[in-house]
């Protein structure tokens, strides 16, 4: 047994603790059909968003932990419920009023309103499938329509005919009346308009596998549940598909735990075992509310990948993913600075720290160096300091700071300044608010200009801060958290800020005396910061 294996026997890290729940399922014999199946399952009737995001790269990170344990290969599938009805015109698309001519089409069915595809639905699935690429996600794309109508879910759908009163058993205690009184598993999909009809089985024909139903005009009419003739409501749809394709692996939100354990009884009924499930919590905006893609609060995919890598959001999703947790703009320099730390620390572990650290599971154990000679925070008061608009500009400092680096050595680094540069325009600039120092504060300020400008020594960071903390104790601040309180808010126009001394030895001594120079000034308060 290799090192890394013997240690993600006892890791705690939880991809590892799911992985093993999956070790134990095939602890006496491997799966007949040859691996371990993992599946995310997506509704096409909206564009991928950053909750899709997060079950791929989870779920990858538990089929990662997996495949360090056993040698049992795995898939992943990606599966498209696509077959479903247009219940509604989403409000983010053109052609609404067009569009709602095609309310109850399968999605598949439903036109295309950006022009580019035969359907919604394949439009929607092409906007997965390029969105889970260039992330460089392992998996394989399943349509419902095209499961449906090539017969690969035929024999289940049989079974689910032949049990359907067991099934009507255990769903009709989760509705109410009256959906109880016109409830059935089966959808007919209408061959006079096409529609998705949600309507009741009035005779079923398990011989012939074949079901007969009413017509919104009163037309009764005997189809098949197999190639495609129905489509089953999707509680027990994501049954039928768990029993179908022998799947041993899904997670979901909160909010699908009762669906989810209706789905484990069905899927039992139909004689199959039921996956290994796992429910994360789902993320809050600003407020404390729960995000919601038709409120539209929080933070999109897009807003994170403009101010952060996605290595940093893979980090964020990765964290405590039963816990539920603020997904807001101030939480990404947070995620960019972690993410570098732990990837610093990758190199000198062993194999049981690697397997608890994060990025192991973001890159599957082969880990890059960082090159974040300086931190996406330092960067952020950097650009404040110097009133920096473009990357040219921070580069100027980091150069001096860190003569080896550049853009082209460093691209991670580079990439990161870009980042600073958009995060510091859009929020950290317009919430700046300098204000002036107080008789003692000015006393301080004044007697750090006067040592900086008697720095005689190399510009090290460790040395500087250790002047800033001996003038902080000689003018009697206490706690001296307050002495950098002081600094933030009147050097920065900021609450909270860097460690002091290594922004010193970035930004420059001269550039630190001309800002305290300003400071001293009033300008800062007057919005004349130094470079302008």
């Amino acid at each position: 047994m290799d090192e890394t294996r013997s240690a993600a026997l006892e890791a705690k890290a939880w991809p590892f603790e799911e992985a093993r729940r999956l070790v134990r399922r095939y602890a006496e014999a491997p799966p007949e059909k040859g691996y371990v199946l993992f599946e995310t399952g997506y509704g096409p009737s909206g564009l991928p968003h950053i909750g899709t995001f997060g079950e791929v790269a989870r779920t990858t990170m538990v089929r990662r932990a997996f495949e360090a344990l056993s040698d049992i290969p795995t898939r992943l599938i990606c599966f498209s419920d696509d077959m479903d009805g247009l219940r509604k015109v989403p409000g983010n698309v053109p052609m609404q009023e067009a569009l709602k001519a095609d309310l109850n089409l399968p999605l598949t069915r439903v036109r295309d309103p950006f022009g580019t595809h035969a359907s919604f639905g394949a439009h929607n699935n092409a906007r997965l499938c390029a969105f889970l690429d260039a992330f460089g996600f392992e998996y394989e794309f399943a349509s419902a329509t095209e499961y449906y109508r090539a017969g690969r879910f035929d024999a289940m759908l049989l079974r689910v005919l032949e049990r359907f009163d067991a099934v009507m058993e255990i769903m009709l205690p989760s509705l109410g009346a009256d959906r109880q009184a016109t409830y059935s598993p089966f959808m007919p999909i209408s061959p006079k308009t096409g529609h998705v009809l949600q309507v009741p089985t009035l005779e079923r024909h398990v011989e012939r596998g074949t079901i007969v139903y009413a017509e919104p005009d009163g037309e009764r009419i005997e189809i098949p549940v197999t190639g495609g003739h129905v489509k089953l409501q999707w509680k027990p749809d994501w049954a039928m598909r768990w029993a179908a394709l022998g799947v041993d692996y899904e997670m979901f939100g909160k909010d699908l735990i009762p669906s989810a354990e209706l789905g484990v009884r069905i899927c039992r009924a139909l004689g199959c075992p039921p996956p290994e499930i796992f429910n994360y919590e789902h993320f809050n905006d600003e407020k404390g509310q729960k995000i919601s893609k038709s409120k539209g609060n929080g933070l999109s995919m897009e807003e994170w990948l403009t101010y952060a890598s996605p290595e940093s959001l893979s980090l964020f999703m990765y964290a405590k993913p039963k816990t539920a947790k603020r997904l807001h703009f101030d939480v990404i320099p947070k995620a960019m600075d972690e993410y570098h730390q732990h990837l610093r620390a990758f190199p000198g572990q062993d194999a049981a720290q690697r397997l608890a650290n994060p990025v192991w599971h973001i890159h599957q154990g082969a880990a890059p160096a960082s090159d974040m000679v300086v931190p996406y925070s330092m960067l952020l008061n950097l650009a404040s300091a110097a009133n920096a608009h473009d990357e040219n500009a921070l580069w100027g400092f980091i150069r001096r700071y860190a003569p080896e680096a550049g853009p082209e050595t460093h691209p991670g680094l580079d990439a990161a300044a870009g980042y600073a540069l958009r995060y510091f325009e859009d929020f950290v600039r317009p919430a700046k608010t300098y204000r002036p120092a107080d008789e003692r504060e000015r006393a301080a300020l004044g007697d750090l200009r006067d040592r900086l400008a008697a720095w005689s020594g190399p510009a090290d960071p460790e040395a500087l801060q250790a002047m800033v903390f001996a003038v902080g104790k000689e003018h009697g601040f206490e706690p001296l958290r307050a002495w950098f309180a002081a600094l933030y808010e009147v050097l920065l126009g900021e609450a909270q800020g860097p460690r002091f001394g290594g922004f010193i030895a970035l930004f420059g001594i001269p550039e630190t005396i001309a800002l305290i120079d300003a400071a001293l000034a009033g300008s800062l308060v007057t919005g004349a910061a130094p470079g302008d």
